[in-house]
């Protein structure tokens, strides 16, 4: 049950700084792409694509009300024959190309999964993507160039003894935090996701000591 793993993650990593930030990450990302009634991009490098982000971010568009979390994921190698790189015909999970970064429009957002450096031709077509007045987030390794490019960025250190997460446990972490509800509650019954949420929190705290 994807809320009592998240409820689970969150109590190992307490005492880091993952959940604040992946929380705060997701704040930005939402606020950056709901106003906007969508228009969110999904790019990874040419040796990364980010399915397991777009299928996470896909059920929580569905799970919070959200639509428009469902992000449009932009592929190196696109599979040919199943849409254009608008990715305007059906199959177009598996067919957007990387045409589609040079007609980002201004209120887009454009979310870059970067373990390690990107490519020439992919920060170049970052670049462009925010001078054409897109925001740029990203989720790397610490490569300076896309630190550079993003308006917001949180990175997860790759190969290092210390770290306590990895790439994959962040973006799991992001994409359930961007699908909860950071509103103060409205008044009338909870919907059933917070609900479960709050008895995952209840069933994985540690019991209360007895003196």
């Amino acid at each position: 049950m994807d809320a009592v793993r998240v409820a689970l993650l969150r109590e190992v990593l307490a005492g880091t700084q993952w959940p604040a930030a992946t929380r705060r990450f997701a704040g930005v990302l939402r606020s950056s792409v709901v106003p906007q009634g969508g228009g969110l991009l999904l790019v990874g490098t040419e040796e990364y694509e980010p399915w397991h982000l777009a299928a996470h971010l896909v059920d929580e568009a569905a799970w919070s009300g959200q639509p428009e979390l469902n992000p449009t994921l932009v592929r190196h190698r696109p599979r040919p024959g199943t849409a254009s790189d608008s990715g305007s015909a059906a199959g177009a999970h598996l067919a957007v190309g990387l045409g589609r970064l040079e007609a980002v429009r201004r209120g887009e957002t454009l979310l870059v999964v970067a373990p390690q450096r990107p490519d020439a031709g992919l920060l170049e077509r970052v670049h462009d993507a925010r001078r054409a007045g897109a925001t740029v987030l990203a989720l790397d390794g610490g490569d300076p160039e896309v630190h550079g490019l993003a308006h917001e960025a949180l990175t997860v250190p790759a190969g290092v003894e210390s770290a306590d997460v990895d790439l994959d446990t962040v973006q799991h972490l992001v994409s359930a935090a961007a699908g909860e509800n950071s509103l103060p509650a409205p008044r009338g019954p909870r919907r059933f996701r917070d609900r479960l949420s709050r008895l995952a929190d209840q069933l994985t705290s540690p019991p209360p000591m007895r003196w």
